[in-house]
């Protein structure tokens, strides 16, 4: 006769059973997560080489900021490069903005008068927070005035705001000079080159009499920002502003200051630049 064997014995054998399925089907499970492994494990590499998981450029320096200004080569047409840009001032962008104009009243006078003076202050997005650097090129009455600068974020966020909002508010005004004649500033909005992660592209006419002759200035005012870093330019004079040129210096002037970010010299050819 077979005997049964004890209970405590029965419970003990079905309950390691009971584990080695358990163990069974852990492997199981095991082996099936293996491509979800392999899965994250390149989804992970992804990201780490998309450009937001990239480091940062390097802080802008003052060598930097000189190596990314445009140079002659860069312009087309006769241009040449000067040493005194950094003191060129035009008086016809001195002068008093009359609130009188405004529907909306001081705020919008406010943004027109920034304008006129940071177009004769030379410092269209403000003041830098660090590096700058700053040239300037003639061709027979006009200037194209040149800058590099890194700013405060926050600083240029607020700078291409209103330079974004000024076409609207500023499309027309009058300014008083000192001795109470009177210029009419006329601002619209252009296109620029798609380069950088921002930009906004002006063209400001002032018209009104130099020596008791009627005398119009007209400026392309150009911003293209890269990230904490910006190009601010102006080009034009008395013989109006030529649009070539303006786009020629956005699109060379991105290049260089990308190279320089990126840890590259800017090309000294300009042909070599798509």
């Amino acid at each position: 006769m077979t005997h049964r064997p004890p209970r405590t014995f029965r419970v003990l054998a079905s309950a390691l059973a009971a584990g080695a399925l358990l163990t069974t089907a852990a492997c199981a499970d095991g082996d099936d997560s293996g491509p979800d492994r392999a899965d994250t494990t390149e989804t992970t590499t992804e990201i780490s080489s998309t450009p937001l998981a990239q480091q940062s450029p390097a802080a802008l320096t003052p060598a930097g900021a000189r190596a990314a200004l445009v140079t002659e080569a860069d312009l087309e047409d006769d241009w040449t490069q000067v040493k005194n840009a950094a003191t060129w001032r035009d008086s016809l962008l001195v002068g008093q903005v009359d609130v009188a104009d405004f529907l909306t009243g001081k705020a919008d006078a406010a943004a027109c008068q920034k304008l006129l003076d940071r177009l004769y202050d030379d410092d269209l997005l403000g003041k830098p927070s660090g590096a700058s650097a700053l040239t300037g090129f003639k061709e027979g009455d006009a200037r194209l005035l040149y800058q590099v600068a890194a700013y405060d974020k926050a600083a240029l966020d607020t700078s291409f705001a209103w330079l974004k909002s000024l076409p609207v508010k500023c499309d027309q005004f009058t300014v008083k000079d000192s001795s109470g004649g009177q210029r009419t500033v006329e601002v619209v909005g252009t296109s620029l080159p798609k380069e950088g992660d921002a930009r906004q592209g002006l063209q400001v006419t002032v018209r009104g009499t130099s020596g008791g002759e009627p005398t119009t200035l007209t400026l392309d005012v150009a911003a293209l920002r890269f990230g904490t870093d910006a190009i601010a330019f102006t080009n034009g004079g008395l013989d109006g502003a030529d649009d070539d040129t303006t786009e020629q210096a956005a699109k060379l002037g991105a290049a260089r200051l990308e190279d320089v970010q990126a840890g590259r010299t800017p090309s000294a050819d300009p042909s070599e630049i798509d």
